[in-house]
């Protein structure tokens, strides 16, 4: 007997650092019971790889090699993902500063975003998914169900990766050029820079509050969900 059911969706969001992207993602996928994916994690992890064996984060081929031998899982618990690296748990880890700021330089290798784009693909592509990342809606599903792409205001976005980080003690200034330099690199990479899909919705979430954007993005959901029946 065949299942009738209708595919879950696909759900890309996409935007810069500090939209709060992350969060909202873990929360929709809770609330739908879909799996959060997310593809910083598989970035962060590769960093953190450069870093242990001392690779250059300007080396693209050892970066690939690197990706090549290592195997990086996204562990999915109901309080989120565990990022393994060779079966290690490395999902603390990953959020420190050196390794964010690593991951960002990383990426702009278009080998590299071509071997986690495919990853990436054979993780969702069954649907019942929320991926968030950068290029989500762009290149790894340009035919999501639902693409958003959420933005804010640079200066709320820089408050609140000071906010994110401000138990660790990182400086306001340092945290502030951060996130700017990333922005840039972000955007102007010739690898899938960050851009909203032309298909996209596009919030800006610099006066919403975490409910208030979950909410808006559960009735596009909805209205997704609605068209198939």
């Amino acid at each position: 007997m065949t299942d009738s059911s209708p595919r879950k969706l696909i759900i890309a969001i996409d935007g810069p650092a500090g939209a709060g992207k992350s969060t909202i993602a873990s929360r929709l996928a809770r609330k739908l019971g879909y799996v959060n994916l997310e593809s910083g994690a598989m970035y962060r992890a590769l960093a953190l790889r450069a870093i242990e064996w001392d690779a250059s984060f300007d080396d693209e081929a050892a970066l690939l090699k690197l990706a090549e031998d290592s195997s990086i899982t996204l562990d999915r618990t109901i309080g989120g993902n565990r990022v393994l690296v060779n079966k290690k748990d490395v999902s603390a880890r990953i959020r420190e500063r050196d390794v964010s700021e690593a991951a960002s330089r990383v990426s702009v290798h278009p080998k590299v975003r071509e071997w986690m784009v495919a990853r990436q693909r054979e993780m969702g592509i069954g649907g019942g998914v929320v991926m968030e990342g950068r290029d989500i809606g762009t290149k790894v599903f340009p035919d999501a169900d639902l693409k958003i792409f959420l933005d804010a205001d640079p200066v709320i976005r820089e408050q609140r990766r000071l906010d994110q980080q401000r138990v660790k003690g990182a400086p306001a200034e340092a945290m502030a050029a951060e996130l700017r330099e990333r922005d840039h690199r972000d955007r102007t990479r010739a690898a899938s820079p960050l851009v909203a899909a032309e298909d996209a919705v596009v919030l800006d979430s610099t006066h919403l509050s975490e409910d208030e954007v979950l909410e808006r993005i559960e009735k596009l959901v909805e209205q997704r969900l609605a068209a198939r029946r």
